[in-house]
């Protein structure tokens, strides 16, 4: 294996039912070489009872809110550092997140990938469609959707901002890829929203 292997990282943070999964998977036909996609779902899957027994360490109150223990949170790290090592070993990571904490929740992964450059991508949905959406699909708390909209994006710094509410998963998956292209032949530098 070579001494520095370089991979990318693209992170792609918004609430429930706002489409992260479907524009990972979009990106992943879209992007030149081999994707992996994780996510928030790819680890509660991982987890007792697929996240639905009190063991998982995740409740909900009565409006859809995410109630999380610490045994989770430390779960969760132990995942990050997990992902961050196969970024370390050269593989191209396409992280599917709901930062339920904001901020605070992006920190925590700057801090599991180290000094490893992660591009930062918030994905909107407005938060009635949202919720169609979630209603649609029936295998989410309901309220959630509502609740998730805006607080996942607490104070998170971006490089790119993209909504979902209209436009196609392949539009947006579009201008995510056009942007990563642009950010790699250095048109853009690494900072707020462009």
């Amino acid at each position: 294996m070579p001494a520095h292997v370089s991979s990318r990282v693209v992170v792609l943070n918004g609430g429930s039912s706002s489409g992260t999964s479907t524009l990972a998977r979009a990106l992943q036909e879209l992007l030149p070489g081999i994707w992996l996609t994780f996510g928030v779902d790819t680890f509660i899957d991982a987890l007792p009872g697929r996240g639905d027994s009190p063991r998982s360490g995740i409740g909900y109150d009565a409006g859809g809110a995410v109630l999380l223990s610490d045994g989770f949170t430390r779960l969760e790290d132990a995942w990050y550092s997990g992902l961050s090592a196969m970024a370390r070993s050269g593989a191209d990571l396409i992280l599917d997140e709901a930062l339920l904490s904001g901020a605070t929740g992006q920190q925590r992964l700057r801090s599991a990938f180290g000094a490893k450059a992660l591009t930062w991508v918030g994905v909107h949905c407005d938060p009635e469609v949202a919720a169609a959406r979630e209603a649609a699909r029936g295998d989410r708390i309901p309220g959630m959707a509502r609740q998730q909209a805006s607080r996942v994006h607490l104070g998170v710094a971006y490089d790119l901002e993209v909504d979902t509410t209209s436009r196609s998963p392949q539009n947006v998956a579009r201008s995510v890829a056009d942007f990563l292209e642009e950010q790699r032949a250095g048109v853009y530098g690494r900072g707020p929203s462009h």
